[in-house]
Order: C-alpha cells, then sequence, then structure tokens
C-alpha cells in the first residue's frame, strides 16, 4: 500500500502526529467490513426503502432531515443484536465501553 507523506494533507498529518496506521479494507467484503456492510444494510432496508414509499422528497435537505433523525433513532433507541451490543442501543454500548476503558486505563 503506498503511504502518502504527512505534510501532503492534514489528515495524513495527524496520524503521524499521534503515530496511527491507516488501514483500508475491500469494499462489499462483508468479511473485513462487516460492521460497516451490515449498518449499511439496515440503512436501506429501515431507512430509505421505507422513505421512498412514504413520502416523495423535493429536496435533498428534506431527505436529510429525515435521515438524521433515523440515524438518532438508529443510536439512542434502537437496540442491536450485534457482537458488541447485546440488546443495547450504539450510544448505551460507546458509555458502557468507555466505562470499561477508564477502569482500565486510569487517567
Amino acid at each position: 500500500m503506498r503511504q502518502a507523506k504527512p505534510e501532503t494533507h492534514d489528515y495524513q498529518l495527524y496520524l503521524a502526529l499521534n503515530d496511527i496506521e491507516h488501514t483500508k479494507t475491500k469494499a462489499r467484503h462483508p468479511q473485513t467490513n462487516g460492521i460497516c456492510e451490515r449498518f449499511h444494510k439496515t440503512n436501506l432496508q429501515e431507512f430509505y426503502q421505507v422513505a421512498f414509499r412514504r413520502k416523495l422528497y423535493l429536496s435533498l435537505a428534506e431527505l436529510q432531515t429525515d435521515l438524521d433523525a433515523w440515524i438518532a433513532y438508529y443510536n439512542h433507541e434502537r437496540t442491536h443484536q450485534g457482537k458488541m451490543c447485546c440488546g443495547r442501543t450504539p450510544l448505551q454500548t460507546l458509555i458502557a465501553g468507555k466505562e470499561a476503558w477508564n477502569e482500565k486505563v486510569p487517567t
């Protein structure tokens, strides 16, 4: 994989300064990118397919407003059954993860 020079882009500079390795996965390969692939499928099935059956959008801003509301629902209200969430919402999982991290790595 070709590495960009840190001084050529702010993102690359940030990664270099924080000693973070940037890796990429193959597109449409659930074996290596399963969480993102599953989110895209859920987004399609639960938001886009439903939204376009119920409403005629006259602007991109109108669609974005509805998408933002669905993502808030997805993160704050909709429980997930995946490996990490185990019936919690993503926000609950994030908070629990931060608490576990703080117990292991005191600041």
